[in-house]
């Protein structure tokens, strides 16, 4: 009967892994030049991840080559989710230029409506790589209860509100020892997190803080052509 557990080990998936990482390499090299840039891009962003799941020496790399470029061809069709999700990969690679990868990343992903919880993956990615005591994740937190609130509907609005209601008062716990229910409508209220008109524009200082000016695409133009409420 024991032989009958745990049949999956961490050799096992591993192989797993590497056998989909070749099939994938193949493919990629196997793909003819007029093939739709979307489908090359989504294999990419597949392989690239796979890299990282295996975190070989050279793999990170490899994998922000494969990402970036995914980025690049999601940018050019205007495909904000999938962009979004290039972001995440390349800033999961932890290279040089991933706190920059995960700015861009946010900007899309605030700016325009996609997938709630592509977003609010994002904004958590920000608020674990903030330290404990800074407002930064405190915005952050705010942002991704207001981004569910905003694009969600029915039973999963419930629940990933739930969810982002829970990572407000872990960050409220983190950030100023927060206990109870009292402390944590006191902190918001220091904090002015009750407020979108204060705390997304506070957000967007902290995206352009993490850029530092190092933007992938060209913001105005990207605005100018949001439709007008």
């Amino acid at each position: 009967m024991q032989d009958e557990i745990n049949l999956i080990t961490p050799d096992s998936s591993r192989e797993f892994l590497e056998s989909a990482l070749e099939a994938r390499q193949a493919k990629l090299l196997a793909m003819k030049a007029d093939i739709a840039p979307a489908e090359r891009a989504d294999l990419q962003l597949e392989t690239a991840d796979i890299m990282l799941e295996l975190n070989k020496p050279g793999m990170p790399e490899a994998s922000w080559g494969l990402a970036k470029e995914a980025f690049l061809i999601y940018l050019d069709a205007q495909n904000w989710e999938a962009a979004a999700q290039a972001c995440d990969t390349l800033y999961r690679t932890e290279l040089p230029a991933a706190v920059t990868a995960l700015g861009n990343g946010l900007w899309l992903s605030i700016t325009y409506p996609i997938d709630a919880e592509v977003s609010i993956l994002m904004l958590n990615n920000l608020i674990e790589d903030t330290p404990d005591k800074s407002d930064g994740a405190a915005v952050a937190a705010a942002v991704a209860h207001y981004i569910a609130d905003l694009r969600l509907k029915d039973e999963k609005r419930e629940s990933v509100m739930f969810l982002t209601t829970n990572l407000i008062s872990k960050v409220a716990e983190r950030h100023s020892n927060v206990k109870d229910q009292g402390q944590l409508n006191f902190w918001m209220d220091k904090l002015e997190l009750n407020d979108p008109a204060v705390y997304l524009p506070r957000m967007s200082q902290v995206i352009e803080a993490l850029v530092s000016e190092n933007w992938w695409y060209d913001r105005d133009a990207l605005r100018a052509e949001l439709p007008v409420n």
